[in-house]
């Protein structure tokens, strides 16, 4: 049976994965579908093959996975390569993701999505959507750090995604991550009790 889901998502650098991290270390399952993305696009991942008939071997490095960065940069300078690459992963991910979330042997799981928002949230997948917020300006330096991106490349994703009202506007429950990292598990436990309520109130209406 399919558990209670609780959607999370956020920008980029808002700090998803930290987040994630927490709930995981308190036992619930989580989901990620960036890394299923990247499992599909790895070699000899499921989604090699038809990219490679989309896009051509050019967008395919010598190991045989998928050149992020060279897709990347084609993805963001052409719509209708996007839309052809989502067309390829989007179906993958969520039937992984499904298969995934029904296997959670925990009260609730977390499913990481990182364009929840960009993409529609359907609420047959994920019961609450939790945003994890900070500044832009934070997204930006934090962003840069971790994946050695220049400011410019940065501001483009961002543009690329929905903005921050957006997302609050659409939020159920949300984290703000732009203060101490102390002042996240405060709130991650909060959050946890209440999704083990509604988890097991879900349980007994269903």
């Amino acid at each position: 049976m399919k558990p209670y889901t609780v959607g999370l998502t956020g920008g980029i650098g808002s700090g998803k994965s930290a987040v994630a991290e927490l709930f995981a270390k308190l036992g619930v399952a989580v989901v990620d579908s960036d890394e299923i993305a990247h499992e599909l696009t790895r070699p000899g991942g499921a989604a090699i093959a038809p990219i490679r008939r989309a896009f051509g071997s050019g967008v395919i490095d010598a190991d045989g996975a998928l050149d992020r960065a060279g897709m990347r940069k084609l993805a963001f300078g052409d719509a209708a390569a996007k839309k052809k690459l989502e067309a390829i992963l989007h179906p993958l991910i969520r039937e992984e993701s499904a298969r995934r979330s029904e296997r959670a042997d925990s009260a609730y799981a977390i499913l990481v999505v990182p364009l929840l928002v960009e993409g529609g949230i359907d609420r047959s997948r994920c019961a609450r959507v939790l945003v994890v917020d900070c500044t832009e300006a934070q997204q930006i330096e934090r962003a840069m750090r971790r994946s050695g991106l220049s400011e410019s490349e940065v501001r483009d994703i961002l543009a690329a995604q929905a903005t921050r009202e957006q997302r609050l506007a659409l939020a159920d429950d949300v984290i703000d991550n732009s203060g101490a990292p102390e002042a996240l598990d405060r709130q991650i436990s909060r959050l946890h009790g209440k999704y083990l309520t509604f988890a097991a109130k879900s349980k007994t209406t269903s």
